[in-house]
């Protein structure tokens, strides 16, 4: 039986998921000592998943930088906390690594937050944004491609925390390493689908998700 997809997620739906959450080990990272040893690992890995996270401002202009990065193996999961470490050497050596695929979604933005805590030339990186539209997925989101590929929830309600608290807590933990995680998953079931071509895209219209959501 072949997997439906839809083109556009109802987004009404989501709620009603099941959960999903990261299952592995979380390592928080804060000395480059820390991070050394954490990408010598990473980088013996065939596939990585990656997100960033930043404290949320709630007053107009006020932007800040970028506090955590989270970097997932299929089991174990590093949180390199920027606001601590900034761009040490072994995290710049990641970011400019060309062996190794790095996944996630809307990596411009990520990218360009790193960039402002110091140089660094991206090396191997895969965002999911572009993947998915070949396949006729207009989402953009990764709580939506979740359920539109998976039929489970990511929650996303951790998001709006603060990232530069002294210790994080394990609830952010679960929610950094679900985010980075999970581009795995959808990396790997998108090349899965395209290889079988077991799926079928049911396109929806604007008109259509008006109705649905209504």
């Amino acid at each position: 039986m072949k997997k439906t997809i839809f083109s556009k997620f109802d987004k009404t739906k989501i709620g009603a998921l099941p959960r999903v959450l990261f299952e592995g080990r979380i390592v928080v990272v804060l000395s480059e000592w820390e991070a050394e040893k954490a990408v010598r690992y990473l980088l013996t890995q065939p596939i990585l998943g990656m997100d960033t996270e930043t404290r949320p401002s709630f007053r107009k202009g006020s932007v800040h930088q970028v506090a955590l990065l989270q970097v997932s193996t299929y089991d174990t999961c590093f949180l390199f906390r920027l606001n601590q470490l900034g761009l040490s050497p072994s995290v710049k050596l990641l970011l400019e690594d060309t062996t190794v695929p790095k996944i996630g979604l809307s990596l411009r933005d990520d990218l360009n937050s790193l960039h402002r805590i110091g140089d660094f030339n991206a090396g191997y990186f895969i965002d999911l944004q572009n993947r998915v539209s070949e396949v006729g997925v207009e989402d953009m989101s990764l709580q939506k491609l979740y359920a539109n590929f998976f039929g489970q929830r990511i929650s996303k309600r951790e998001q709006l925390s603060n990232w530069e608290a002294d210790v994080l807590t394990d609830k952010q933990k679960l929610y950094a390493a679900t985010d980075a995680w999970s581009c795995i998953m959808l990396y790997e079931e998108l090349l899965r689908l395209e290889q079988t071509g077991d799926y079928e895209l049911i396109k929806v219209g604007n008109d259509d998700e008006a109705s649905t959501a209504a």
